[in-house]
Order: structure tokens, then sequence, then C-alpha cells
């Protein structure tokens, strides 16, 4: 299946080096309790809505052909047993509060919306990073194609990555990627069941092997206050790092936030981190100070 396209973000400043252009692809293997961005867990289109905002106009009611929609008690409702994602409903709707996540690009397509911004790359020493969802766990064959072609063009490349995915599709775009945005979360494999939906032994491996083949590295750290925002959290990463001879570029610590909780009920799900908060601006500067003890000299809050 051709990769899914969520959204296409001009001038990040957050997702590597430089000013960028951050393509989001839908599908990710892991279910992280806090992520912003739910609607590119999974593979498929789905519909978000925002019954809050609906003026039960109706408008959408005759324009779904799978009669998916109907007003209750004032506000729209979709049955999304019945919605096939066609979109029908978001061309009429006016208060723009219907919209499909997920579209299709060809290769050539998104190179050509990609190579737009080209003058920002150049002066500001950026380009294009890859994100997700999960980008690793697309249809490699499609993530080559566009890697290559972006390459040919002088346009670096970023991978941002949870890891969870077979080394093997790593090495298919290890010449062609600058640098991969690497997550670590938490050591304690239990904990990474537990908060990440899958244990973290696929991910260190990948890690080695990426390090081992000369990959530029930047480790960033989703820093949870309940999941790794002790000490001996940060000391295992520290201890790991170092006993494992990571060549890490860069150190992001990233403070936990929860800017797409609202996203889950315009899907129909329910956010699970409510609990979750961000360690002080205090103790970040606390885990940078213990990093950079330990020779991560590149090591900054946010990025």
């Amino acid at each position: 299946m051709t990769p899914l396209v969520t959204n296409i973000q001009k001038y990040s400043i957050h997702d590597g080096d430089g000013i960028r252009t951050s393509v989001f692809f839908k599908g990710c293997p892991l279910r992280c309790v806090w992520c912003h961005n739910p609607e590119t867990q999974k593979y498929t289109n789905q519909l978000l809505t925002s019954n809050e905002k609906c003026t039960g106009c109706g408008y959408c009611v005759p324009a779904c052909p799978n009669h998916a929609i109907r007003i209750v008690d004032g506000k729209s409702q979709t049955d999304m047993s019945l919605c096939k994602v066609c979109g029908k409903c978001t061309e009429v709707c006016p208060q723009n509060i219907r919209e499909t996540a997920g579209r299709e690009y060809t290769v050539p397509e998104l190179v050509k919306e990609l190579r737009k911004d080209e003058m920002f790359y150049e002066e500001s020493g950026g380009g294009v990073t890859l994100s997700g969802g999960e980008v690793m766990a697309m249809d490699m064959d499609y993530i080559e194609a566009l890697v290559k072609k972006l390459y040919r063009f002088g346009i670096t490349v970023t991978i941002d990555t949870c890891g969870y995915a077979p080394y093997e599709n790593y090495q298919r775009i290890l010449p062609f990627t600058d640098t991969f945005l690497y997550d670590v979360k938490v050591m304690d494999r239990e904990k990474h069941r537990k908060y990440i939906g899958a244990d973290n032994t696929l991910i260190l491996e990948n890690l080695e092997k990426l390090s081992a083949d000369g990959a530029r590295i930047y480790i960033r750290i989703p820093t949870v206050k309940e999941v790794n925002g002790t000490d001996e959290d940060m000391r295992q990463i520290i201890d790991y790092l170092l006993e494992k001879k990571i060549r890490v570029a860069q150190i992001n610590l990233l403070p936990y936030h929860n800017t797409g909780s609202s996203k889950y009920a315009r899907l129909g799900e329910q956010y699970e981190g409510n609990g979750l908060t961000a360690p002080s601006r205090e103790e970040m500067e606390h885990f940078v100070g213990l990093f950079e003890k330990a020779g991560f000299h590149n090591t900054k809050i946010g990025g």
C-alpha cells in the first residue's frame, strides 16, 4: 500500500538542523501513551470530527453515501462502522470541523512539493525530515525511492524514528540519510511495555547496529516525569550509551506535553496520558548536567 501522509509541515526548526520540511507518514507499530499525533498511528485513512463545535446544520447527513451520519440532540454523530472515510462530508461542512487524515502522494508528487522550499534548506543548512507515525515501518520501496531522489537533488534527509522496524530497512536508506533522530524513551523493559506498547530489545539492537555502521545519530529522549523522570532512569540511558559506545552527535531531552490530547476525542478515542506530567525546568536542566558530566556535551532541552 502506498504510504499515506497526514501532514507536510513547512519551516520546521524542531526536527533536525536548520529550516526543514517535515513529512508525517501514517502508521506506527508502537502505542506511546502520550502520543501527540494519534492520527498517525493507524495505516489507513481516518475521519476526525469535533462534535462540540457542530451547529447541527445537517449538511453532512445527505452528503454521506454510506448513511453513516445522523443528527442526535442537535449534533452530528458518525457511525464509524459504516464510515468509509470518503471525505464527502468534509467537503460540505460549513464549520470545517470534519477532516480526513491521510493522503496519497506518488514519489514524484511528494518530491515536487518538498523542492518548493529548497531555497530555505540551502540558506539554513536544513532539509527534509521524514517522520510519522513510523517512517521506517512504511513500504520501503517507496521510502527508498523518495530519499534517493531527494539525495540526487542535494537535499539532506533526516529520519525521525522510534527504532521499531527491521534493521534491513535502515540499511536500505543509510547511504542517502544525513541524520537519524532516534528515540530512546526508557531502559526498563517493563516500563517500556507499559507506556510504549512493546519492549525495547529491537530498538536498542537497531541503535547499536546503526552506530556501528557509522550513522549520524541524535538521541531524542521524550522526558515524562512518571516514566523516565528520575536520575536513575537518566543514568540507565547514559550507562547504556557509554557501555555500547553509541556514536552520539547530539542528545535532545524533550519535555512531555499534551498538546495533541484533543485529537483523541476527534478520532473517537480516549487519551490515556492524563496522569502524565513534564519535569520542571530545573529538573530538565539537572538532567542535561548528568549527560554533560558523562561526556555528552552537545545536550539540549528541546529540538
